[in-house]
């Protein structure tokens, strides 16, 4: 065997694994706990814009973007930029590396990739930084409810002419809300890619943990991906990732479109 295919095969098994080690994932469970009630998750910056999410769970997006190379990104969420910046980065590195590999050369403030960020209050310092960022020119944004739907048909006239898409659904965490938001934006991923839902851990965490937000267990991201797909087998759970990566804020939240 391919040393490189050799090792490819050994981690695969060893993540297969680790999704069958109860005590492993009870230690990973029981350190999220604590690190989410020490707010871990708000220590971050992706080139320079804070960035709300566990730095395995950017690993992970880091490594479907580069898996399924998207020439769109649709993001419900943008607070203070972070996630939409880094979706941008990485779509700009998509772009270097395909001027790598053909030869060619290319204008690093134009590109035919793009991102969109949808939110529903666009704070004025906020957007001032995103618009002023290096990363500027890959971004879109739309200020309103994500399941608005002017703001779905808006960001559906947006995507027309994209050929690869993924969805990353990141706003408020009501099973109601994540529900519709998968009813409008999942079917426009691609064949092939992912929509990612986030924070779904908050059906996994103790009730009440969240006493300050209107979701809770029962009520959450989680909830209604397991409602949704109860009615869309084009999409499975690919629990290779969170298996992969033990601490992540979106436990059957990672979704492949087939």
């Amino acid at each position: 065997m391919d040393p490189i295919e050799q090792f490819r095969t050994e981690r695969a098994a060893a993540i297969d694994g680790y999704g069958r080690d109860g005590d492993f994932q009870a230690l990973s469970n029981q350190w999220r706990e604590a690190s989410m009630a020490k707010r871990y998750v708000y220590n971050f910056d992706w080139l320079g814009r804070p960035i709300i999410q566990y730095p395995q769970d950017i690993l992970a997006m880091q490594e479907l973007i580069w898996a399924t190379r998207p020439d769109l990104v649709i993001e419900t969420g943008i607070a203070h930029g972070g996630s939409v910046i880094m979706s941008a980065s990485l779509l700009a590195m998509l772009d270097m590396c395909h001027a790598i590999e053909a030869g060619v050369s290319f204008d690093p403030g134009r590109s035919k990739r793009k991102v969109i960020g949808i939110d529903i209050d666009i704070r004025a310092h906020n957007r001032a930084a995103i618009e002023s960022h290096p990363m500027a020119s890959r971004i879109q944004m739309f200020e309103g409810s994500s399941i608005d739907p002017d703001i779905v048909a808006q960001v559906r006239q947006a995507s027309v002419g994209y050929s690869r898409v993924m969805v990353c659904l990141d706003s408020m965490h009501t099973h109601a809300h994540v529900l519709a938001e998968l009813e409008a934006y999942a079917p426009m991923v691609t064949a092939g890619c992912y929509c990612v839902v986030f924070d779904t851990l908050v059906e996994d965490m103790p009730a009440g943990f969240f006493d300050d937000r209107p979701w809770d267990v029962g009520d959450n991201p989680k909830t209604a991906v397991h409602e949704y797909l109860k009615s869309h087998p084009e999409f499975e759970i690919d629990r290779s990732v969170q298996n992969k990566l033990m601490v992540t804020v979106a436990p059957d939240g990672f979704l492949k479109r087939l």
